[in-house]
């Protein structure tokens, strides 16, 4: 069995895309952040195995109104990103995935294909991981679940796909890169995505 677990947040305006607020306004933020669910969510619509939406804020009934009946949800746990994956990707394991993917809805490039070649080369190795310009990741892919590579890291800076990698090398981990994609995070991250930002996105 093959899972996707997508990371995101109910859209409350002020609460969502707060990096962008000072170029987008609260409302604007809010807006570009339910596109960009929308765009990941119609490239998932194609992976062949099971979608699971983890969510922070709001509640079950909320998210269900807002994205609908078809996914199972799950309030993401945990302090910390590292605490909030390692977790799912538990979930995921010990109710018998064999591969699990964890995106989140940041990256406007990420397409079915990459969802794809990420699948297909959990096959020879041990960790697939998409690495973003801004030096986090869009991606990370796993047939096990290994605890360290979510431990010790430093959230939210240009450190995080270096410091997982060493992680993955102090684990003896095979791992495949896929190619670099940008992530919308910052105002600077916004003049190649203007479009995406709807007056009505639901």
């Amino acid at each position: 069995m093959k899972k996707l677990l997508i990371f995101t947040r109910y859209p409350v305006a002020g609460q969502v895309k707060t990096r962008l607020i000072p170029a987008l306004g609260e409302s604007g933020a809010r807006n570009l952040h339910c596109a960009m669910v929308m765009q990941t969510l119609a490239q998932a619509a194609n992976f062949d195995g099971k979608v699971e939406i983890h969510y922070a804020g709001g509640n079950q009934m909320l998210m269900k109104r807002w994205l609908g009946e078809r996914y199972l949800y799950r309030a993401q746990a945990g302090c910390t990103l590292g605490e909030r994956l390692t977790g799912a990707l538990a979930a995921a394991f010990s109710e018998g995935a064999k591969k699990a993917l964890v995106i989140g809805t940041d990256c406007p490039d990420l397409k079915i294909e990459h969802l794809i070649k990420a699948i297909n080369l959990l096959d020879r190795n041990d960790l697939v991981i998409g690495p973003a310009r801004d030096g986090g990741y869009y991606l990370v892919g796993l047939n096990k679940l290994h605890r360290e590579l979510f431990d010790n890291i430093s959230w939210g800076s240009n450190l995080v796909f270096r410091q997982t990698m060493d992680a993955a090398k102090r684990l003896l981990l095979k791992t495949a890169a896929l190619e670099t994609l940008s992530d919308i995070d910052r105002p600077g991250d916004l003049p190649c995505h203007l479009s995406l930002i709807p007056n009505d996105p639901e």
